[in-house]
């Protein structure tokens, strides 16, 4: 469990369609639940959709400026995985999210890293552009800046 910050953990079954000719999770699977596990720690934070958020503090988006991730050990078709989520650092406009994917054997499968950005629309042009966090969301997450890594120590 990653912890110092707010932090949600989902499970996911890893069904036969999540894999690949060996029998192993297709690796674009992990970054479409990394993506899901992001929006539902802002929903648990926030109490809302992420449309009602995105609607209530004039966001359009949380737009995915990096991905990356370290693969530890393979899963495949049948393991129940935990996905552990939290935001690590709020910037300006810019916020850091790290994920801890465990098998239900313990084993660290992978860890994952996003860099995103809070994004508005121009009121002039209707364009998509970074934004100002919400100080309010920055709050729901318990903190106001970074959080030590656990991360790091991997």
């Amino acid at each position: 469990m990653l912890s110092r910050s707010l932090s949600n953990e989902r499970l996911v079954r890893v069904q036969w369609g999540d894999c690949d000719p060996a029998g192993i999770v297709f690796y674009p699977r992990y970054f479409e639940w990394i993506d899901a596990s992001t929006i539902l720690l802002f929903e648990k934070a926030t109490g809302l959709t992420k449309i009602r958020m995105m609607e209530k503090y004039g966001g359009a988006g949380l737009a995915l400026l990096e991905a990356r991730a370290v693969f530890k050990v393979a899963s495949q078709y049948g393991d129940d995985i935990t996905i552990a989520t939290r935001v690590s650092e709020f910037r300006r406009t810019v916020f850091l999210v790290e994920h801890r994917v465990t098998r239900a054997d313990g084993a660290l499968a992978l860890e994952a890293f996003e860099t995103r950005l809070w994004t508005v629309r121009d009121p002039a042009t209707g364009r998509i552009k970074s934004g100002d966090m919400p100080a309010e969301i920055i709050a729901a997450f318990g903190g106001t800046g970074s959080a030590p890594s656990p991360l790091g120590s991997a």
